[in-house]
Parts: C-alpha cells; structure tokens; sequence
C-alpha cells in the first residue's frame, strides 16, 4: 500500500471506529456533554489528562500503522510489515488501551456510571476481539517476528523500558 492510501485509509477508519467508540458512544451516553462535570475533587483533571494523553498515544498509534506498517488498523486493509515501533516498543494494544483511557476520562470528567459500564463492555469486545481475531491472524500473517514481538511486549499493561528487538 502507498504512503498517501495508507494515511486516508488510516485517517478514515479513526474516525469510524475509535471515533464512534470513544467519542460518539460517551457523548451519547452523557447526554450529549450537557451533563454536568463531576462535583468529586480531582475527577474533572484527571479525567481530562486521561483523554489528552491517550488521544495523543491513539494518534501516534494510528501514524505508525500507515507510516512504519504501510497499512491500516483495519482488518480490511492490513499493514505489510509489523509494528513495533514509537509506542508499540511499550505495549501491543496502544489503541485499545488509549480508546479505554478516553472512555474512562469521560466517565470522571461526568461522574457517569452508563459511561463506566459501557467502557467495561468496550473492553470486553476488546480483549475478545483480540484473543479470538488479531493474535491468531498476526501469528499466521508474521509467524516468528510476531512471536517474538508477543513474548517480550506485553499486551494490556505498558512497559516501562523500550521493547528492543
């Protein structure tokens, strides 16, 4: 895939999935963000650094597929290499991860419960999704390189030092 293909393709699917997912859905549920913000000490900030902070790391995520992979987080239009660079170097799931780390944002910015439950079935999706889909196919589809990748980069918790391969 072209660099240009890469990022539009990439650029689209952010918009459709983590886009509905962490934006659309919470947005919704909060009763389209004229909810009031939370009256709990710290949960307005925290909330906020939560959904700054993983917008960035989804971001950086998202540019690595198209620009180191050369291809899209979507199934449909998948990388050619692996990535294991920038982020991935910490954790094999940063997007899954930084659309939970919204999810919750939301959920303490609002003090929302619907938020919280919702963010729970989310990752439930996630993690299944993952474990029956993504692992078997990126085994399959990169065989040793990705095995190696799996052992040594943890999937849900980042790492504190680099992965260096």
């Amino acid at each position: 895939m072209r660099t240009l293909s890469a990022i539009a393709g990439s650029a689209l699917f952010l918009v459709v999935a983590p886009g509905v997912v962490a934006g659309l859905a919470p947005w919704l549920l909060t009763d389209s963000y004229r909810a009031p913000l939370s009256a709990v000490p710290g949960f307005v900030p925290a909330g906020f650094v939560l959904v700054v902070g993983a917008t960035a790391i989804l971001l950086h995520a998202f540019a690595r597929f198209a620009l180191e992979g050369l291809g899209t987080p979507a199934p449909v239009a998948p990388t050619e290499k692996l990535v294991v660079g920038g982020i991935y170097r910490h954790v094999r799931n940063p997007m899954y991860v930084a659309v939970l780390s919204i999810i919750l944002g939301q959920a303490l910015i609002f003090s929302s419960w619907p938020v919280v439950i919702y963010g729970l079935i989310a990752a439930t999706a996630m993690v299944s999704f993952v474990k029956v889909y993504e692992e078997p196919t990126l085994a399959q589809r990169y065989g040793a390189e990705y095995e190696a990748y799996r052992r040594a980069v943890p999937g849900w918790l980042p790492r504190i030092t680099p992965w260096r391969d």
